[in-house]
């Protein structure tokens, strides 16, 4: 018998045992702290997974199978020119209006094809942080100085992250192996246009189906937009499916089955979108999955990405739910505690801030009104920008799957970046608008 194996199964045992022999079920506070991790899982699960993770799980897959590796270590492998490679990295959240946990598989994606660390996590933070949307936002609600700052720092962020990321452990990716590029009978080289559109047609899918409801002094443009949000969805996923069966050659009947489906799920599904969106993914992964060769792959590796994340998400939101609870309630940490916490400018509060918002999970444009809340109770605005920098970025779901990718090091290092970052930034932000 291995005695040491058996005594980390008894400890491991035994330490569960403890935590459910003394769990305070019978504490308010505790029940209510459960009850809103439960809320917050299910919210996550109508409001986020399908419309958000989904799409971004398919396009890290294409990205995998279908983007051309040397066209990824071109601009950003361990050796491409490093302005280039930063440059495309820290301004990708201009396109990508996604959260901490949406880009997770499209760094996952362009890290296992190659990408440099330094690139890589520069794209990983940039992603959900230089949000055109929340940034704008930011200005409207929090005011202009607020939402320049947090652009401005946003983007330094992402360089410097990357760079020190790549000062730290860029030796050791250089002496990795990559993933393998998927090479089938039916592998084409495609002209860098095809390959625009396509990847175009799926991130506008994304974008148009998570557009943010927009409040009552938004412009009218903008709650047209939002009004339409559903047709440009329909005109995007359109578009991807021309592309599927004229450059990728799925099978028209495949497709316009799923398309004639998705008609009919929208025309019962009334004002219920998820119908007809879940319809159209299903669709979607069987014709990929009846068409042999790159599509079958596409599909694989898609699903090993959910495979991956999904699990980790889910437990991390349930988790953050325990201790934070959601914007509109307490978990088992008192938002009391919080708002005093964060007042003036002192280090204290901006590290505070910045690990408050590295922990918590902030769906996309959600930290705004948070934000707002917390002002109106006493926060600081050096504290309102460190949360702003490291709370989109980071979260504690984020922070599972990203060691799941990077592993425990690496994790703690990026982590550690971003809230340092964000204190810095904070505490200088600070004592400029208290100087002004």
């Amino acid at each position: 018998m291995n005695w040491k194996k058996e005594w980390k199964a008894l400890a491991l045992i035994s330490s569960v045992f403890l935590v459910v022999f003394f769990l305070p079920v019978s504490e308010p506070r505790f029940r209510q702290a459960l009850l809103e991790s439960l809320a917050l899982a299910r919210w996550y699960a109508r409001e986020h997974v399908l419309l958000c993770l989904v799409p971004a799980f398919f396009i890290a897959g294409a990205i995998a199978v279908f983007l051309n590796k040397s066209a990824v270590m071109k601009y950003l492998g361990p050796a491409a020119n490093k302005v280039l490679a930063y440059g495309v990295a820290s301004v990708s959240g201009c396109v990508l209006a996604v959260c901490s946990c949406t880009v997770l598989p499209l760094f996952a994606g362009i890290y296992r094809m190659g990408a440099g660390l330094g690139p890589a996590t520069a794209f990983l933070y940039a992603g959900p942080a230089i949000n055109v949307l929340a940034i704008i936002l930011t200005a409207r609600v929090l005011g202009w100085q607020l939402g320049a700052a947090r652009a401005i720092g946003a983007i330094l962020f992402s360089v410097v992250i990357g760079l020190g990321m790549h000062l730290i452990f860029g030796r050791e990716r250089a002496g990795q192996g990559v993933g393998a590029v998927v090479e089938t009978d039916d592998d084409v080289e495609r002209p860098l246009w095809q390959h625009v559109l396509f990847f175009a047609a799926m991130i506008l899918v994304l974008v148009f189906a998570n557009w943010g409801r927009p409040d009552a002094t938004a412009p009218g443009w903008w709650r047209w937009f939002h009004g339409a949000q559903w047709l440009l969805t329909s005109v995007a996923g359109l578009g991807l499916g021309v592309i599927l069966v004229s450059w990728f050659h799925l099978k028209m009947v495949h497709v316009v089955s799923v398309a004639v489906a998705t008609v009919v799920a929208v025309v019962f599904a009334g004002h219920r979108p998820l119908i007809p969106f879940a319809v159209a993914v299903i669709g979607l992964s069987v014709s990929l999955n009846v068409r042999r060769g790159q599509a079958q792959e596409w599909f694989a590796e898609s699903w090993g990405f959910a495979r991956q994340i999904l699990p980790l998400l889910f437990i991390g939101v349930l988790i953050a739910g325990v201790l934070l609870g959601r914007p509109e309630s307490e978990g088992l940490i008192p938002s009391g505690w919080v708002h005093s916490a964060v007042g003036g400018n002192s280090l204290r509060a901006n590290v505070l801030a910045s690990v408050a918002g590295a922990f918590m999970y902030f769906a996309t444009l959600t930290e705004v009104p948070i934000l707002e809340g917390l002002l109106q109770n006493g926060m600081g605005q050096g504290p309102a920008l460190a949360l702003l920098l490291a709370g989109p970025a980071l979260s504690l779901p984020n922070m599972l799957v990203i060691g799941g990718v990077l592993g425990a090091r690496k994790t703690v290092v990026f982590v550690a970046l971003v809230v340092v970052m964000a204190t810095v930034s904070g505490l200088i932000y600070g004592y400029c608008f208290a100087a002004g």
